[in-house]
């Protein structure tokens, strides 16, 4: 099934390139974020593609046809999804680095707010749907029932 078309309402001017290097930027950080733990990479590609959406298709394209981003941005545009899988690596790399900050950062007030933080946009990650709405089972009203007649009504 195709996902939802973008709006692709392009800006003029110096807004336009406002846009493309807000894009660049969050893009180039969420590459940095693949590397570093401490720096989150959904977010920036996220905030990239939205950038990229107003500023140029061919970047937004670029992003959403890319093998690892995207698979996860045409999710997210399909109604928030964000898949069981990503929630758990999430999960884990969040807690890889709570761990991590603890142990080695100080002084622990930050430490125990960010940890704080993270809890907080956990809980928020695995409220969001796993699945697009139109791809969850048909109601139970709208199956037909194998055994029905050729009148249409269904059989006791």
């Amino acid at each position: 099934m195709a996902p939802p078309p973008v709006d692709h309402r392009l800006a003029t001017g110096p807004a336009r390139w406002l846009f493309l290097l807000l894009a660049v930027a969050s893009l180039v950080l969420g590459i940095i974020g693949v590397f570093l733990p401490v720096l989150p990479t959904v977010p920036f590609v996220l905030l990239a593609a939205w950038a990229a959406a107003r500023s140029s298709p061919r970047l937004l394209n670029w992003l959403e046809s890319h093998p690892h981003f995207g698979a996860h941005l045409r999710d997210w545009r399909s109604g928030g999804v964000v898949r069981r899988r990503a929630k758990w690596l999430a999960s884990a790399l969040m807690a890889a680095s709570a761990t991590s900050m603890l142990f080695w950062m100080g002084p622990r007030w930050y430490v125990l707010s960010v940890i704080g933080g993270m809890a907080i946009v956990l809980a928020w990650l695995w409220r969001r749907p796993e699945s697009a709405p139109d791809q969850a089972s048909p109601p139970d009203s709208s199956r037909r029932n194998p055994s029905s007649s050729s009148t249409g009504t269904p059989s006791s």
